[in-house]
């Protein structure tokens, strides 16, 4: 059924190639404005800057570029519609789980994202500023793995994040706010090597940094299965959050309606 749902997933998204090539045409703009920025940043820091040299900040900026999209950082507001609509209750009423096929369909769009959204971007770079990569294959695989525990690591945050729709009003503010934080935290801005201190403290606290500093690095070879591993464990610890969240919900949801 999940299997279904997952290539139905490709199916609904690969319904819109305008506009993921015009999604990959604006990453690679804002590619370039980042990348312009960033080499600027650490050339005035003497040519290094938290372990990145010129080539290596370019192929970061990239690689966040490529897979902004496909990993899910920004918004997604169809469960906290269906809620506020009511229709969550012929969700409860199919013989699936709806956090796991929401999942599922999910997982779908990142994988027909990956195409379209990922590789102009990583074309781009290395035509332009150039990318340091590994020559073995092994990152390749193990920062596969990582990419996908990402993206469902994402569709966890959002879960969560849509769930206070069971008892806001309003999700522009917790929306925006977890925005705000994921986008800072996870090492889209800037790398979280960069972070002061305390910052990095801060958000080694959150799974953001999972979202994307960590496929980066596994990707790069400057990471392993360690971090693979510390995905997973926050992927884990947030669905079991998530199944428990949406439980009290859909509760509340049954006494209301009677």
């Amino acid at each position: 059924m999940y299997a279904t749902l997952f290539v139905l997933g490709i199916r609904r998204w690969s319904a819109y190639r305008t506009a993921a090539f015009g999604a990959a045409f604006t990453n690679c703009v804002f590619g370039l404005i980042r990348s312009a920025v960033m080499l600027a940043v650490v050339t005035t820091a003497g040519g290094t800057l938290g372990g990145y040299d010129r080539t290596a900040t370019a192929t970061y900026v990239w690689l966040g570029q490529a897979l902004a999209g496909p990993v899910g950082l920004f918004g997604w507001g169809e469960l906290a519609q269906r809620i506020r609509s009511g229709d969550i209750a012929v969700d409860l009423a199919r013989p699936a789980d709806p956090m796991l096929s929401f999942l599922a369909a999910d997982l779908g769009r990142a994988a027909f994202s990956l195409l379209p959204r990922g590789i102009p971007p990583l074309l781009v770079g290395a035509l332009v500023t150039g990318l340091a990569l590994p020559h073995v294959p092994g990152p390749y695989v193990l920062g596969a793995l990582s990419v996908a525990i990402a993206s469902a690591l994402a569709f966890a945050c959002r879960w969560l994040v849509n769930l206070s729709a069971f008892w806001l009003l309003d999700l522009r503010g917790p929306m925006t706010l977890y925005l705000v934080l994921s986008n800072v935290l996870c090492g889209l801005v800037v790398p979280v090597r960069w972070f002061p201190h305390w910052l990095a403290v801060l958000a080694s606290a959150t799974p953001f940094p999972s979202l994307l500093q960590a496929p980066i690095d596994v990707l790069t070879g400057k990471a392993g299965a360690a971090t693979v591993l510390t995905q997973a464990l926050w992927l884990a610890g947030l669905l079991v959050l998530g199944r428990l969240v949406f439980a009290l919900g859909a509760r509340k949801l049954v006494v209301q309606g009677g």
